[in-house]
């Protein structure tokens, strides 16, 4: 077909005449055919999307999530694949320029325009453009695009068997089922991860445009980055509360820029749409491809944004306006943003802080416009093997867990992917801090030149991207790279141990830490997810940053810690736990539901030790590509076993499939009770030498069906971790602390406000049966108390012998809390309550009687009454059936005889028509030890 004039005039855009001289057509929709010639395979397409999605869509292969289809479906990512285009309409036929705009390709890609090459891409995180004009001009027929994706795992293994890469020493480089992913840019864990599957997927995994000129003069915007920081704000440096606010705004764009064009920003409030502030930017400038102004502001006429918990989410539609001389529009720019200033503190410790009783050493916390806070959350990995599939909907369905839940601050790990606007843009509303990493985890990279450039572009353009988000609270570099990788490659090659560190610098903090300097002077930077913080920053030196690494002093901390120990025999074992300024990640592995599981593994191999199962377990991963390693994950359910026998009642059901439900419960119950002695453990030391300002566990969601550290299972449920951690995420909490080995017992109060607090603690001891025990066990029943702003305070110390208890596993001590204090920013006086429960032995050791605990539900379908007429119900458990996604607003918590308990239901998503409600049900630690 030749394409008339007429047929071109007819679609020519109507924006061109409103000043706007170009025309774009979205690329996205199902206009697209994927193929594989090799494999004599063509289904229907679509854009964005993987591979495995239009596969699946297309009946070609089963869910992939299903039984062990993570090995099954090898062949899709060892496969070449093409995503073919519909011939392309409403396309310009008279263009001075076209260009293909990609937002993501996985991963690596030659592009063709009518069987012509225009373009080839090998990096997962970068947006790419194209100018395809001439490619347009050649073409006879309508025009259609070509996606080529090559397959990730094989190109990775020719890059690491080409005699010119890198290697390095055994240790470092750690596989998990795929090898060589360090060697290219994409989803590390697409690789397999000891939490994930290892789908490897291709495809256009995000959206795409042509975009069309039709005259000379005019831009397409490609990218913006908006910094807002303090006038005279350095990255390492706290910022100057008392100064202007500084707006820097600068444009990205292809096309033609006249070069006396002119920038205009309105900042309106996003509630009332209030103008705060409307000025020409200054200070113009035109390099490449991109402009840049900025303005100044009244230090006081923003309104702050603040964090969950420390006060409100004020928000701003900023409106950028480029300008052609005479006035014109040439292009507008709409970004929600918010004014607050984020600081990482590395500073050294202070005489001042000294005199507080400040540990020596460095701070490691952040600070929010200038105050001190404590960050309260947990760890967020890719919620999907497929990135095309995570919606909006289910985000903000996550992120309403993540604020029910009491989290302030989630780490988004490195060796995942730079997290959608949409993302940042549902934090940002929550109040929720995203510390945000570069693509980097657990091995050693490649530092020659074209990686090292390729990862510069990568890092220009994510930093930009997400830089005007209110939420986005740091930049990492990796993930583990000083606490694991370092100390890795020394043991491996001590001889060439200083190589590696040069290498490591060359890209994390030569490279890298630049990039983000300067394209935002309002986020910190460190390289290293865990380390021991830096020496000094000086950003004339080849290395401008100088970290500590084993330059440290006994007595000192400087820095951030992670923990894992899988001996259960010191799971509860406070000396056995690091002691630092901030915990940035720790955790044990549980199973997930039974309803979880339902949705994955068929009926028959619904049992602990299934192959399925075990093979779903991730930890401890294979170790390469084979299949049917038994070996590594049974070590990981033997963990999970050991766990459970050691503390907990072992489940005896008849029905086999209550057996299984009630071994996934009861690993669930060890997870949480370990995840919480950690955080209380953290959260006191905020009194204590070590300042510790910090609690972020690993980790918040899961990526799919398997065993893992996550609170929140793959659909929404909550595990019992969820809900424990939200309970000890609480504003002011009590305490108990015991020490199985000396049997001393202490409970302490501990404070995230930021004044004094003062209230009450009731302590009562009971038997099983919910009796009272006599003269309350020698212990005070009312302690009065006083806790400081950030701080905490012991209340009540004795030690198990001293106590008048006639037999220690039949007695509970029941901790209520009552306080009053001030929200931070607020000015209304708050009562805060907290209840928490202890006992001398372990669970498994309790003298556990039948509680008789009765459920009624409440007219409303969403609220039920619980009372134990038996005796003392601990770890009462509400569960819901399949079909419905939620959670109660209490649960796993303690019920003694003669109170009632009214617990709500909060509906995320409901495919049950309302039915889920009669499907409630309720148990206790007691019902595991029944038949």
């Amino acid at each position: 077909m030749h394409w008339s004039s007429n047929f071109w005039l007819a679609l020519l855009p109507a924006t061109i005449g409103l000043g706007r001289a170009h025309h774009v057509v979205d690329l996205a929709g199902d206009g697209w055919t994927v193929s594989s010639e090799a494999l004599n395979i063509s289904v229907p397409g679509k854009l964005p999307s993987h591979v495995h999605l239009d596969l699946l869509a297309a009946k070609v292969i089963g869910d992939p999530y299903y039984g062990l289809n993570d090995f099954n479906q090898r062949w899709v990512c060892n496969d070449n694949w093409t995503y073919t285009s519909h011939p392309l309409q409403n396309l310009l036929k008279n263009a001075t320029s076209s260009w293909l705009v990609f937002n993501g390709l996985d991963t690596f890609t030659t592009i063709e325009v009518c069987g012509q090459v225009v373009g080839t891409t090998d990096n997962q995180f970068r947006q790419y453009t194209f100018d395809v004009s001439q490619a347009l001009r050649d073409c006879k027929d309508l025009p259609t695009l070509a996606l080529n994706f090559g397959s990730a795992p094989k190109i990775a293994d020719a890059i690491a068997n080409n005699p010119e890469s890198e290697v390095w020493p055994n240790g470092p480089q750690l596989v998990y089922e795929f090898p060589n992913r360090w060697f290219i840019r994409k989803e590390q864990s697409d690789f397999g991860w000891d939490w994930g599957p290892a789908f490897a997927p291709a495809g256009p995994w995000k959206d795409a445009s042509m975009v069309q000129f039709a005259q000379n003069d005019g831009i397409f915007v490609l990218n913006t980055d908006l910094d807002i920081y303090r006038q005279g704000q350095i990255n390492y440096l706290p910022p100057d509360q008392s100064q202007p606010w500084v707006v820097n705004a600068s444009i990205d764009f292809i096309g033609d820029l006249p070069k006396d064009a002119s920038m205009h920003i309105e900042l309106t409030e996003l509630h009332t749409g209030k103008v705060m502030h409307s000025a020409s930017l200054n200070n113009i400038s035109i390099s490449g491809r991109t402009i840049t102004g900025s303005c100044t502001v009244n230090p006081d006429a923003p309104k702050l944004w603040w964090p969950l918990g420390l006060g409100q989410q004020d928000l701003y539609n900023a409106t950028i306006t480029v300008q052609a001389k005479d006035q014109r529009e040439l292009a507008q720019v709409e970004k929600r943003t918010g004014f607050r200033t984020i600081f990482l503190n590395q500073l050294n410790i202070t005489d001042e802080q000294l005199a507080q009783g400040i540990a020596p050493g460095a701070n490691w916390h952040f600070e929010v416009n200038g105050r001190e806070f404590y960050a309260k959350g947990s760890n967020f990995i890719p919620p999907d093997a497929f990135w095309p599939r995570v919606t909006e909907e289910r985000m903000q369905q996550l992120f309403n867990a993540v604020v029910a839940g009491n989290q302030n601050m989630l780490r988004v790990w490195a060796s995942g992917a730079y997290l959608p606007d949409f993302i940042y843009d549902i934090a940002d509303q929550a109040g929720v801090l995203l510390w945000s990493e570069f693509e980097f985890g657990d091995a050693l990279y490649p530092t020659d030149k074209a990686f090292l450039e390729n990862v510069a572009a990568e890092v220009k353009y994510n930093v930009r991207r997400v830089n005007h988000h209110p939420s986005l609270a740091l930049w990492a570099g990796g993930n583990e790279l000083e606490s694991l990788e370092l100390p890795l490659v020394r043991a491996a090659s001590p001889q060439n141990y200083s190589y590696y560190v040069g290498q490591y610098e060359k890209l994390f903090i030569s490279t890298i830490l630049p990039l983000v300097y300067e394209n935002s002077r309002s986020i910190s930077y460190m390289p290293s997810s865990t380390g021991n913080g830096y020496l000094y920053v000086n950003l004339s030196a080849p290395v401008p940053m100088a970290e500590r690494y084993d330059n440290v002093t006994s007595g000192h901390y400087y820095s951030d810690t992670d923990h894992y120990n899988y001996d259960s025999s010191v799971a509860f074992d406070f000396g056995s736990y690091p002691v630092g300024r901030f915990a940035n990640e720790f955790g044990y592995h549980s199973m997930p539901s039974l309803q979880t599981w339902q949705q994955a593994v068929s009926p028959e191999d619904l049992h602990f030790n299934s192959s399925t199962i075990v093979l779903r377990n991730h930890h401890y991963p294979p170790g390469g590509p084979q299949t049917d390693n038994f070996t590594n994950p049974l070590k990981g359910m033997g963990e999970m076993t050991i766990a459970v026998e050691r503390y907990y009642p072992v489940p005896h059901k008849n029905d086999s499939l209550e057996q299984f439900s009630a071994w996934c419960h009861a690993t669930q119950l060890f997870q949480a009770d370990m995840y919480k002695s950690e955080i209380i453990f953290n959260r006191r030391g905020s009194g204590l030498p070590e300042r510790q300002l910090g609690s972020l566990y690993w980790q918040l969601e899961d990526i799919w069906q398997a065993p893992t550290w996550a609170g929140i299972e793959y659909d929404g449920r909550w595990k019992v971790l969820h809900y424990v951690a939200r309970d000890v995420y609480q504003p002011i909490i009590v305490s108990p602390f015991w020490n199985y080995t000396t049997g001393d017992l202490s409970v302490w109060v501990t404070s995230d406000l930021w004044e004094e607090a003062k209230g009450t603690v009731n302590l009562t001891w009971v038997d099983m049966t919910g009796n009272p025990i006599a003269e309350n066990a020698g212990t005070t029943q009312i302690q009065q108390f006083s806790v400081g702003g950030l701080n905490t305070t012991k209340i009540y110390e004795t030690n198990t012998p001293k106590l008048s208890i006639p037999d220690n596993r039949n007695a509970v001590l029941i901790l209520s809390m009552t306080a009053d204090g001030y929200m931070p920013n607020s000015q209304n006086k708050t009562t805060f309550t907290h209840r928490e429960k202890a006992t001398v032995v372990w669970p498994n050791e309790i003298s556990l009687v039948d509680p008789k605990i009765e459920l009624a539900r409440g007219s409303d379908g969403l609220t039920f009454t619980l009372e134990a007429k038996g005796g003392v119900a601990l770890y009462t458990w509400l569960d819901y059936p399949a079909g419905v996604v939620g959670y109660f607003d209490d649960n796993v918590f303690t019920l003694v005889p003669g109170e009632k308990k009214t617990v709500r239901f909060t509906v995320q998503k409901d495919d049950t028509n309302g039915k889920w409600a009669d499907g409630v049900t309720v148990r206790s630690l007691w019902d595991q030890t029944t038949d």
